[in-house]
């Protein structure tokens, strides 16, 4: 297959795993989550609206190092995944740029929790919504090596939102399927914390 004949989606897989080699599977879980998407068209705006997800994500827990209140392996949980969504962040970017598009301005966000429990709770609600949003672009992957790729990838932010159930001592694996969330649904749950 010629560089004119491969699809956009192909071309973003490839993009993603090479990110991935650098940065890891764990760093770069969000970004082929919903590139992956993008083999139904508008890949810059379906990477932009990805994007805001990552900087809502990115701004939690960076803001959580200060206001959760947190010690110990909390603590090194918020530091873990602060980092994990700014580099997202910054992969998502370069992504848009490099496919001509600009990235989105962050938004405001206002995150309505105190201490601990409370952003355990907002944290579970975050990353469940995540993995369905995943789960959600599934089914529109059409590459067989970006469906193994993807497959290895919900993996990890599974972990991540079993990691945070565990804390909130819930079940990791509250079912035996997911259920996916499309866009609309994921922006239904995330919308109460743009400002």
């Amino acid at each position: 297959m010629s560089a004119e004949q491969q699809t956009r989606s192909e071309v973003l897989a490839k993009g993603a795993l090479a990110v991935g080699s650098i940065y890891g599977a764990v760093m770069v879980g969000p970004f082929v989550r919903r590139a992956l998407a993008a083999s139904g068209g508008g890949d810059v705006e379906i990477l932009n609206f990805a994007l805001t997800l990552e900087y809502l994500e990115a701004k939690f827990y960076a803001e959580a190092k200060g206001r959760a209140k947190a010690s110990g392996e909390l603590r090194s949980l918020i530091d873990l995944l602060a980092e994990d969504e700014q580099q997202h962040v910054d992969a998502l970017t370069a992504t848009i740029k490099q496919l001509g598009g600009k990235p989105v301005t962050a938004p405001k966000f206002e995150f309505a929790y105190s201490g601990p429990g409370g952003f355990l709770d907002l944290a579970q609600t975050l990353e469940d919504t995540g993995v369905s949003a995943y789960n959600g672009a599934g089914p529109m992957i059409e590459s067989k090596e970006v469906l193994a790729a993807a497959g290895g990838i919900v993996q990890v932010e599974a972990r991540h939102a079993a990691a945070i159930r565990l804390r909130n001592e819930a079940e990791p694996a509250p079912a035996a399927f997911d259920t996916p969330l499309d866009e609309k649904q994921v922006l239904k749950a995330v919308e109460p914390f743009i400002v």
